[in-house]
């Protein structure tokens, strides 16, 4: 079973359903006995770093998350999901991320011919340990939303990067932890080989 944190974040269904596809068991829960009693747990999100960890605080989540994370149990971040798991965000300077691994959300310079936010399909540059890609092929598409971007402090967490106006870090894998910054629950056939691999690990 992997447990599908709810904290009022958005886009639950678009991964629900694409678990339902593979034909993967999920619940959509924040209670903290189901989330620790999960194999794997997923945090989703879109909208501002600030609001989402408002909400992570206000339904005593934030210890939760934490202690799945360095529980050792497979975990994988999307998208603000992701972003979280970091340190902080210039989307909203002074509100601390969790701090779970080391970086810093930026938000994507403006430049010519580009549009912000970042919304439509890129490739990825795989590099390093690249677990949940395995299958994927060579530079994969997938499909983003968003305005800012994670620049990670140590490089050997970097799992894939793409490039849109800057360097963007667009997967991470330190251990357990996996993160995406873009969506693998709309990103097609590879974005469900992607969590495919996840719901095997």
């Amino acid at each position: 079973m992997i447990a599908i944190i709810d904290y009022d974040a958005g886009n639950l269904c678009s991964v629900v359903n694409a678990f339902e596809h593979l034909g993967v068991k999920t619940v959509v829960t924040r209670d903290k006995d189901e989330i620790l009693s999960a194999k794997k747990v997923i945090l989703p999100g879109v909208g501002a770093f600030g609001d989402a960890m408002e909400n992570l605080n206000r339904f005593g989540l934030t210890d939760v998350v934490k202690e799945t994370a360095f529980g050792g149990k497979p975990f994988l971040g999307i998208c603000l999901g992701m972003q979280l798991l970091f340190e902080g965000s210039e989307e909203t300077p002074g509100v601390k991320g969790l701090s779970i691994l080391k970086g810093k959300i930026l938000r994507i310079p403006a430049s010519t011919g580009l549009k912000i936010p970042h919304m439509g399909w890129n490739s990825l540059e795989t590099c390093g340990k690249a677990t949940l890609f395995e299958g994927t092929g060579s530079d994969p598409f997938v499909y983003f939303v968003h305005s800012y971007y994670l620049k990670a402090e140590d490089e050997g967490d970097v799992a894939a990067c793409t490039e849109y106006g800057v360097k963007i870090h667009a997967s991470v894998e330190h251990g357990n932890i996996f993160g995406c910054q873009f969506h693998p629950e709309k990103s097609g056939k590879t974005g469900l080989k992607i969590l495919e691999n996840f719901a095997a690990l």
